[in-house]
């Protein structure tokens, strides 16, 4: 049997595991932000005819500009955005993909600031990009001091830049983010996952005056479509032509945009629960304050809590309870998505369970 250090790999995969949360079989799953409650019997009909309808014709390539979605994405978005602006692949993660396959590569560099999340460097490995970091504030906020030293110091192609962030949920205001486009002229990826969740304004409003801004989003989170696996942005036409170039052919499936767009018709039904489980993540976060937890301030569907001297005893306790969380983030924290209430009525009462005096809860 050959192994894979018989193989010519890569150098720099030598080593390397392959990225992925824990997928476990438990009670309760919170350790991947999605959302818990899955399209409704009508959707799910209407997605099953609309993929039968699909398949008489799995005997021809999709639509490889997959201009039907990219519309309906438009439509979504609003801002006065057209199916030019838009790019969409399978999921965001290989929107990022094509992002630095195009704009990055040897000899460039791509910086965001830590913590963040943590595909940002596989992306960057993945393309041959260099990937630089740069601290967040010590409340994990950005400034545009901040940003701007270091991108005159590191000289990057592309900056990342999640809002709310991931794994702390903290945001970056529009001056902001103005400011740094006005002060530099990198491409600027303003990465809003979790957008929909947050009360505050989308970095979609400075696209008309910025052509170097690109905002991620995906319908993996808010639109409870983590299985179909759908992310885009919206761009400069000129942006959307570059990833064209890099992408593989036929990226996207059939099944696939047509699953999207079903869930774009019915796009309110869809985000019916995103107030909720906002509700739910700040519910949560309030309770542990209460129980002395440091609790990071949260705009997306999770939270961050801490601080434990063994954050991964913590995180095998619960699991022996039933409950999966994220051993991610900062030093000492735990990230915890929000879940139905019945499901965070559990895990508050595991975490009850677990002696403070041994799990490191704040004082």
């Amino acid at each position: 049997m050959i192994s894979l250090s018989d193989l010519p790999l890569r150098a720099d995969l030598v080593g390397q595991e392959p990225y992925g949360a824990p997928q476990l079989e438990v009670p309760v799953v919170l350790n991947v932000n999605e959302n818990p409650y899955p399209p409704s019997p009508a959707i799910r009909h209407e997605m099953a005819a609309a993929i039968v309808s699909a398949a008489g014709s799995l005997n021809r390539y999709p639509d490889r500009e997959a201009l039907g979605l990219r519309g309906d994405l438009a439509a979504y978005l609003g801002h006065g955005l057209a199916a030019e602006n838009i790019w969409a692949a399978n999921g965001s993660n290989e929107v990022m993909a094509h992002l630095l396959t195009a704009f990055g590569g040897p000899g460039r560099t791509v910086l965001t600031f830590t913590p963040t999340y943590s595909m940002y460097p596989e992306y960057a490995r993945n393309t041959c990009t260099g990937y630089v970091t740069v601290p967040r504030n010590d409340d994990y906020t950005l400034d545009a001091k901040l940003v701007l030293d270091a991108i005159t110091k590191h000289q990057p192609t592309v900056v990342l830049i999640t809002t709310p962030n991931n794994p702390t949920g903290t945001t970056v205001d529009l001056d902001t983010i103005e400011a740094i486009l006005e002060g530099s002229d990198v491409l600027l990826v303003v990465d809003e996952a979790y957008q929909e969740f947050s009360s505050g304004p989308s970095a979609l409003e400075l696209l008309e005056r910025h052509p170097r801004l690109i905002v991620s989003r995906t319908m993996s989170k808010a639109f409870a479509l983590a299985g179909g696996r759908v992310g885009y942005f919206a761009a400069a036409p000129a942006i959307v032509d570059a990833c064209r170039i890099v992408r593989l052919p036929y990226h996207l499936s059939a099944q696939t945009q047509v699953i999207a767009r079903v869930a774009l018709a019915h796009s309110d039904e869809m985000l019916a629960q995103v107030r909720s489980l906002a509700a739910e993540a700040r519910s949560f976060e309030d309770w542990a304050r209460g129980r002395g937890y440091e609790v990071i301030d949260s705009q997306a569907n999770f939270s961050l809590i801490g601080r434990f001297p063994d954050r991964h005893r913590v995180w095998q306790d619960l699991l022996d309870r039933g409950i999966l969380i994220r051993e991610t983030g900062p030093a000492g924290f735990l990230r915890v998505s929000a879940g139905t209430p019945e499901e965070m009525a559990l895990l508050r009462s595991a975490l009850d369970e677990i002696d403070p005096t041994l799990e490191g809860r704040a004082s």
